[in-house]
């Protein structure tokens, strides 16, 4: 694959100050059963090139999956006319320095190859899941999904580039849905495709996803009988399944620095945070420390370079409540002279990158569980998103979990349904009182981040401990 590219590369005949070839080649598999029934085996690829050019400042796109030497170069004039057309109205003159040249491989780590299970083999699995789920007639939906994606990226450019990544992707999703007269509980397996992972089969070991699913059956029907979240204002403790879209929508695309300078407010609005801000804002308590960490392994965004050939390293984003740094590529940190990470990503051979988040990580502290738990004398301890809502600025949030317990008197007493609660981004995050130690971390991801326009669905990983949030609304009903 790099010998075609890069003698497609030589061949291209444009006065370009930077040329970039990167090859993507994706093949997904989808396996879906929905009680007790096969609904979806569905297999599909693609495979294209995205030409990326640097003239007079601007950059310059245009993609093509017809992959002849003529289509490749016909592309390459057409972005190098866009670039030209561009620069007459450019906000900031770009060069080749926002384009490193990126030589090396990344493979995702495995333990099980993704063909050791045959399709009937993930099948019979995912059936297994449903007679699971199925632990009485009060559970009255099922389902489990399986998907397996494996991609290759190749970048080469006219700097020198010549990087090659593969990534192994596993998305599981398992539900019970169960009902009580006119009261219908859901609960799946730590929030909707929240089990997104870099790995192989070991990610389907049938003994660990049939104990997963047996808990989730169960907790489905406790929710059934038991009583509404109270509404109040207490002392909050979040799973980490719940952390991840916590931290996923109040830190991670309030940073991204394209949306801070306005570059995506006509898809999903902007940000609350300012240019200004970075290295002096104080995000949240002093427990509070996020990195920028690409290189976890099996975390479902890892990476070694970005789409723009830069080399992914662990960077904080806010440390000891301070923010300090942003989602922005070269070209974001050069326009608003803020500090930022290798971010540049995108989620298909046609769509250009743009600043997208990757893994974003609260890192843990030094309670265990139980200490958090016995700290507390009154307070409401939630699993799992169920529900989201948060302003254009990232600011102003409501969400609602699927599963709850009370805490009273340092314990966990008797299960919630319908909890939510709500907050404001600066305030709640300055209101972590209690840090999870490393035993209580949980990594998560998901599949299907959006952002931009025409839209691209990106995944992102997400890992935290668990937390706790003194003084914050909580309340019942749906969310």
């Amino acid at each position: 694959m790099t010998q075609v590219l890069e003698t497609w590369l030589k061949q291209i005949e444009i006065p370009a100050d930077w040329i970039g070839l990167r090859q993507v080649t994706e093949t997904s598999t989808l396996r879906y059963v929905r009680d007790g029934k096969p609904q979806s085996n569905g297999r599909s690829h693609s495979k294209g090139v995205m030409v990326e050019v640097l003239a007079k400042g601007q950059m310059g796109y245009c993609a093509t999956n017809h992959l002849t030497l003529g289509n490749i170069k016909l592309a390459a004039e057409i972005a190098y006319q866009q670039a030209v057309t561009a620069a007459e109205w450019g906000i900031y003159p770009f060069t080749v320095e926002q384009r490193p040249k990126a030589v090396g491989t990344y493979y995702s780590p495995y333990l099980k190859p993704l063909d050791i299970l045959s399709p009937k083999d993930i099948n019979d699995l995912l059936l297994k899941v449903n007679e699971t789920l199925k632990v009485n007639d009060k559970i009255v939906s099922t389902s489990a999904i399986a998907r397996l994606v494996e991609t290759e990226i190749q970048l080469v450019s006219s700097n020198g580039s010549d990087a090659y990544q593969k990534f192994l992707l596993i998305t599981t999703d398992y539900t019970a849905t169960a009902q009580d007269g006119n009261i219908i509980q859901k609960r799946t397996d730590n929030g909707l495709t929240a089990r997104s992972y870099q790995g192989g089969m070991e990610c389907l070991d049938e003994t660990e996803v049939l104990g997963r699913a047996k808990k989730i059956a169960e907790q489905a029907l406790e929710l059934l009988s038991a009583p509404d979240c109270p509404t109040t204002t207490t002392t909050l403790v979040l799973a980490p399944d719940q952390m991840m879209l916590q931290i996923h929508e109040s830190i991670g695309h309030p940073l991204e620095l394209d949306r801070i300078l306005g570059d995506e407010r006509n898809y999903a609005g902007s940000s609350f945070v300012k240019l200004e801000d970075f290295g002096q804002l104080v995000y949240g308590s002093p427990l509070m420390n996020v990195t920028f960490d690409p290189s976890v392994s099996g975390q479902f965004a890892s990476y070694r370079f970005d789409d723009g050939g830069n080399l992914a390293t662990r960077e904080y984003l806010i440390k000891e409540g301070i923010l300090l740094r942003g989602l922005g590529s070269k070209e974001s940190q050069i326009r608003s002279n803020v500090p930022g990470v290798s971010n540049l990503r995108a989620s298909s051979w046609n769509r250009p990158p743009i600043d997208r988040m990757a893994n974003i990580n609260l890192e843990p502290g030094n309670t265990s569980f139980d200490e958090m738990i016995s700290n507390i004398e009154s307070g409401v301890y939630m699993e799992s998103n169920r529900s989201w809502s948060i302003d254009d600025y990232r600011n102003k949030f409501q969400f609602g979990c699927e599963y709850a317990k009370l805490i009273e008197n340092g314990k966990l007493t008797k299960t919630l349904k319908n909890p939510n609660y709500r907050g404001i981004t600066n305030q709640f995050w300055r209101s972590l009182s209690q840090l999870g130690d490393r035993s209580t971390l949980g990594i998560y991801g998901t599949p299907s981040c959006g952002k931009g326009e025409p839209n691209q669905a990106i995944r992102v990983g997400h890992a935290s401990p668990v937390c706790a949030f003194d003084n914050i609304e909580v309340f019942g009903g749906v969310g």
